[in-house]
């Protein structure tokens, strides 16, 4: 297709945008997630999936505004249209708090506890962060040793995360 950027993935958005989003907004879902208050005697596992939701939109909106405006130039693009372009490029961050959101959605409904929910969570956004470290490595060329090192890299952050919150209770 003339005129398509080579490096760009499924709905124009490059690779690197992707898996920088898959890998940010794992992290975050994971971060916030942990955050959450687990003493509660009545948990409210629906308001917290709408606390991480719209903390997450913000920092898609911050993180799409920032790139932006640290490409703008004098003779450049509209800034409004490029800003909004750069926003909603984001949409990978979003997509990867979805299993969280999912989890605490199941917890809302009954399903499950919301502490349980939380565990689970970190541990699929655990495994999810080796994935997109495979991923990245794999589309960058690298072999399948180097890429699962890659890949365990993110799992330390997620490991870190998982640390984090067993301290903190």
């Amino acid at each position: 297709m003339e005129g398509r950027d080579p490096t760009a993935g499924r709905f124009g958005v490059p690779f690197q945008r992707m898996l920088f989003g898959g890998v940010y907004g794992t992290v975050l879902a994971s971060s916030l997630a942990s955050a959450l208050e687990h003493d509660s005697p009545h948990p409210n596992p629906g308001y917290d999936a709408l606390w991480i939701l719209v903390a997450t939109l913000a920092a898609a909106a911050a993180h799409g505004y920032a790139h932006a405006v640290a490409h703008w130039t004098a003779e450049g693009k509209r800034a409004t249209a490029e800003t909004v372009r750069q926003v909603l490029v984001e949409w990978p961050l979003v997509v990867a708090v979805l299993p969280t959101l999912a989890g605490l959605a199941g917890a809302w409904a009954g399903w499950w506890s919301e502490a349980g929910a939380i565990s689970v969570v970190l541990l699929l956004n655990t495994v999810a962060l080796f994935g997109w470290g495979l991923w990245a490595a794999r589309t960058a060329g690298q072999s399948w040793p180097a890429a699962c090192r890659v890949g365990g890299v993110d799992v330390l952050l997620g490991l870190f995360i998982v640390s984090a919150n067993a301290l903190s209770h």
